[in-house]
């Protein structure tokens, strides 16, 4: 899910874009070598820098692993390593809040840095396919719970699979996925993805809608 939401964004993404403006050019990158750093085009990052795009998660992956930098600082907070015990707490909807069309995302423990999984809780306001441009695809694995509604995960690679509140699925994440609430109401999930090293650039397949 590469692009091309081009509406003017909300404040956050436009703060995030700014983030990842300063950051590119702390590394006195251009925007043509930062885009290829990051394998994402040069027209998506110039739109997330200007706050008119709201970049999905792989995109957000791609930036943080082409741009050297953790994921918090993209939304504000300075993330600490720990030698050991590590921890962190997050309380009630003080997590850092990211929107990308059917996904309303929170991102957790974002005060620590050099994470081995992203934890995210996210309502899924999507309800079809047709809210999506692409499927999401990045290394690493991924684990979904559902803690209200129901879901159903479409995948390039395997039948619809759905999901009532109380079910879970670990899945691997380079295989195309998307997930859309199967309620009346949004689905709330817990959404929890490793930490990628090397970002995923191959070419993508248009989702099969059901």
């Amino acid at each position: 899910m590469d692009t091309h939401l081009t509406k003017p964004a909300d404040p956050s993404t436009t703060d995030l874009g700014r983030r990842v403006r300063a950051a590119r050019q702390a590394q006195d990158l251009t925007l043509e070598t930062a885009s290829r750093l990051c394998g994402v085009s040069r027209s998506t990052l110039s739109k997330v820098e200007n706050g008119l795009m709201s970049p999905t998660f792989d995109v957000l992956q791609k930036i943080v692993l082409g741009l050297k930098i953790e994921i918090g600082e993209l939304f504000g907070s300075t993330p600490k390593v720990s030698a050991s015990g590590r921890r962190a707490l997050t309380r009630k909807n003080e997590g850092q809040r990211h929107a990308y069309r059917g996904y309303q995302m929170e991102l957790l423990a974002t005060d620590l840095a050099h994470k081995a999984m992203l934890p995210f809780r996210i309502r899924i306001s999507a309800h079809t396919l047709d809210a999506f441009d692409d499927w999401g695809r990045h290394e690493g694995e991924e684990f979904l719970y559902v803690i209200s509604g129901s879901v159903c995960l479409y995948s390039e690679l395997y039948a619809p699979t759905h999901l009532n509140a109380g079910d879970s699925l670990y899945f691997d994440s380079r295989t195309g996925h998307a997930a859309v609430s199967t309620s009346d109401e949004d689905a709330e999930v817990l959404w929890m993805a490793t930490s990628a090293d090397i970002p995923q650039t191959s070419a993508t397949a248009e989702p099969t809608k059901k």
